[in-house]
């Protein structure tokens, strides 16, 4: 694992605009993003994969690497992914086009992004593909080192989402919370 914080650590200088986090997720986050999956649950799509440490957690929970589509920008961690996870569907593109996924009946999409420092349009973007990908029962899955939703309130409030918090992860660097985010069931 000291490969991937080199790793990451020199794609963080090298590609500053790419990797905006301070360190990888640690296994304690990484485990508690995967905690509430299904391994029967049908495909999880993962955003930001980076160096694999969320990805890694999916897999120990029971969710097959041929189940997981892992987007993510940077090419080395892509590279890297391929190498460390054999059979992962790993697509090199913007989390933006996360809805055009040739991927069904997904059951969450996980996230690694930093959302709350996007852009609105780029934010609602991501959003509205992930919810048409996950569908009525589907959970959407973000991490945060803040005290508030991920989630810009406009887009909260328009997409009517609801949301779980799960306990303060000290152990990560920064302390971290996991949001669950679904629609309300009719």
């Amino acid at each position: 694992m000291s490969g991937d914080l080199g790793l990451f650590l020199s794609q963080l200088i090298r590609k500053p605009h790419q990797v905006v986090a301070l360190a990888p997720s640690s296994r304690a986050l990484a485990a508690e993003m995967a905690a509430t999956l299904d391994p029967d649950g049908g495909p999880v799509i993962e955003l930001g994969a980076g160096t694999g440490k969320i990805t890694r957690s999916m897999i120990e929970r029971g969710i097959s690497a041929q189940s997981i589509h892992a987007i993510e920008m940077n090419p080395v961690f892509c590279d890297r992914l391929r190498t460390n996870f054999p059979g992962l569907n790993v697509h090199q593109n913007s989390a933006a086009d996360v809805g055009n996924l040739p991927v069904e009946r997904v059951q969450a999409v996980v996230s690694g992004l930093p959302l709350l420092s996007m852009p609105f349009d780029l934010q609602k973007s991501i959003l509205s593909g992930t919810f048409a990908k996950i569908g009525a029962e589907g959970r959407f899955i973000q991490f945060t080192y803040g005290p508030k939703p991920p989630i810009k309130a406009e887009i909260l409030a328009a997409m009517g989402l609801n949301w779980s918090t799960s306990r303060k992860i000290w152990g990560n660097l920064p302390p971290a919370r996991v949001y669950r985010f679904s629609r309300p069931m009719n």
